[in-house]
């Protein structure tokens, strides 16, 4: 395959990866991204269950028939907050992150090296015959180099998200711990927002309004982002991106 075939291939297998992202964005010009429909999480088949490390199991004694307390209850009343595989819980988001990082780095090194064979093992006297004109014996390897290396770095962030999002228990793991997950869109004009939140709690960790603070989630996975008219135009190219993959300059 010449180099123009193998060029022309490239851009054929780029122009088709592109092609399939705008034909989701051809196929809804002129209207409004289209909500996901409610459906069980644990059928999506990229769904998998969570499996963590557990300690030994312990023995619990019984109950008797006419004691005031029922498994799981931790007051006389009923508990409303979350404790079973399809109840809800409401997850209170609140990211506040500053970091600023600054690393200054400077090496410098130089190195000389001189050698030389005035005599060895009386060869001396066959120089002549054995080197070319002109050599020096006492000079015969001369070597020099220096290496010089500067570097700056800076980085400085700021990012808020405050947000609540209602989220379902999908697991019971054997130690009590809760498996949640919930997904939340808000579509304003033709712009859709997509809220997910994912992660594992303890159920000491909900307070008595069955709400969890986002520093609660062991394995969180909280995401905000968009798409749409506003979030297309946004994006790079097709074409930009697909050049910023393959160029090494």
């Amino acid at each position: 395959m010449t180099k123009l075939a193998t060029i022309s291939m490239g851009l054929l297998m780029g122009a088709l990866l592109a092609g399939c992202g705008s034909v989701e964005r051809l196929a809804r010009v002129g209207h409004a991204p289209e909500l996901s429909p409610i459906a069980d999480p644990t059928r999506d088949p990229d769904y998998r269950p969570v499996s963590m490390p557990m300690p030994a199991p312990q023995d619990s004694r019984q109950l008797v028939a006419n004691s005031l307390w029922r498994p799981g209850s931790r007051t006389f009343l009923r508990d409303q907050r979350a404790a079973a595989v399809g109840d809800l819980i409401t997850v209170l988001v609140a990211i506040k992150d500053t970091a600023q990082l600054s690393n200054s780095s400077e090496r410098s090194r130089g190195n000389t090296e001189n050698m030389g064979l005035p005599r060895l093992m009386g060869l001396d006297a066959s120089y002549a015959r054995l080197l070319p004109s002109g050599i020096d014996p006492t000079k015969l390897v001369e070597a020099n180099s220096a290496n010089t290396s500067n570097g700056d770095g800076k980085i400085q962030r700021n990012e808020a998200v405050t947000m609540r999002i209602a989220a379902t228990v999908n697991q019971v793991l054997p130690n009590g711990n809760l498996v949640v997950g919930g997904r939340q869109q808000v579509r304003v004009n033709h712009e859709m927002r997509d809220l997910t939140v994912a992660g594992i709690i303890r159920p000491q960790d909900i307070a008595s309004d069955n709400t969890v603070q986002h520093d609660r989630l062991a394995e969180a996975r909280i995401a905000y982002g968009g798409r749409g008219t506003i979030s297309d135009v946004q994006q790079p190219r097709y074409g930009q991106q697909l050049l910023d993959a393959i160029l090494p300059f």
